[in-house]
Formats: C-alpha cells, structure tokens, sequence
C-alpha cells in the first residue's frame, strides 16, 4: 500500500463519523456534535503532551481506541477487504482478521496521528440524501508540505450510530486498494498465513515502539 496513501487515511480518520443525521433516525450525537467531539477528544490529547505521543506507540493506539474506533465500522469494511474470502472465512478466522488488520495498519502508520492539529483538515458542506442510509461526507486534509487532499467518507447508517465504512483519498478507495491486495495474496498463500503476517507485524511493531520508549 501507498504509504503516503496510508498516512493521510490515518490522519483524517479522526473525524470519520461527520455524516449529517436525519433526526430521530439514528442514534447518538447529532453530527456536527460528533465531529466536533471527535476532533477535540482527538486535539486535547494530543497538545496535552505530543512528545509523549509521538515516542510511545501503545499510547496512540490506545488514543484511537477510545476516540476513532467507536465510529468506524471495522467489521464491515473488512469484510468488504476480504471480499470473496469473507465467505469462506470460518468466524474465527474473521474475527483474528479484523483485529489484525486494525493492528498492523495503526502499528505501521499511527506515528502519523502525533501531528494531528486542527489545521490538518477541513470540512466541506455535506450533500447527500440521509434517508437512504448511506453518505459522503467530503474534507480535505493539508499535508505537511501544504498539499490539499480530498479525503471522502463513506458512511452507513448502524443501529449504534453512523459510522465510516471506506475513506477515499484523491479518489482512492481504501476498501478497494486493500481488497487487491489482500485478495492476491490470499490467493497464493491462503487467508492463516495473511492473517499470521499481519499479527506478526503488529506485533514487531508494538515491541519496536515500546523499546524506543524506554
């Protein structure tokens, strides 16, 4: 995968629950709250001690557990990931892919979050119909050289809330883009053996960011 492909989708997902609501059709936060929520959450942890979070890894991740994973549909986009290996998949095998793939992505490119401030990204006005269920929800995200990158949601309706499914980076699926991949892959050497890389990156990564953090 791109990298800078998968640092700007790990930037912006912060506030990837900004889908207007059609009120009393979904529950929890109105949207405008939501995203305002998530991004201060995101902020005030972040400028409380940046130098703390840009040497200790576990620490990010813990970040993105409590703030972005609630409003990401992590199950549903990695069935869209694994695509036809979904079905086949036994329910074990799904669930150790889900965690894994989270982990791996967040292990390789979280560092990325460290620099997160509120200039970072920009809404754009919402268009869309709320009552199909489904939005896009569209921003853009300033790169630090001052590169400006359409970054668009896609949201579904859940009975939990919105939530995000796939973000498309300068018109780049990320669904897509890891559906390829992962999909070749699997293809040659089997869903264990993916699932086996990914936990082991994950994990290498984990133990790297730790050391250095001591």
């Amino acid at each position: 995968m791109n990298r800078r492909f998968a640092l700007i989708l790990l930037l912006a997902l912060p506030l990837g629950a900004a889908a207007q609501q059609a009120s009393g059709t979904v529950p929890g936060p109105a949207p405008q709250e939501l995203i305002e929520e998530s991004a201060q959450a995101m902020l005030e942890a972040l400028d409380a001690d940046r130098e703390a979070y840009q040497k200790d890894a576990a620490k990010v991740r813990a970040l993105v557990d409590r703030v972005l994973l609630p409003h990401f549909d992590t199950d549903y986009s990695a069935m869209l990931v694994l695509g036809k290996h979904w079905r086949t998949a036994s329910p074990e095998q799904r669930k150790r892919f889900v965690e894994a793939f989270y982990q791996s992505l967040l292990s390789k490119y979280g560092a990325a979050l460290a620099s997160f401030t509120g200039e970072n990204l920009t809404m754009l006005p919402f268009r869309g119909d709320l009552a199909s269920g489904r939005a896009t929800v569209r921003t853009e995200v300033t790169t630090s050289d001052g590169t400006r990158v359409p970054v668009n949601y896609s949201m579904r309706a859940t009975q939990d809330g919105w939530k995000a499914w796939d973000v498309t980076i300068e018109g780049i699926s990320y669904v897509k883009n890891f559906r390829t991949d992962f999909g070749a892959e699997i293809d040659q050497r089997g869903l264990d053996a993916v699932i086996e890389r990914l936990e082991s990156e994950s994990g290498a990564a984990g133990e790297a960011g730790d050391a250095a953090a001591g």
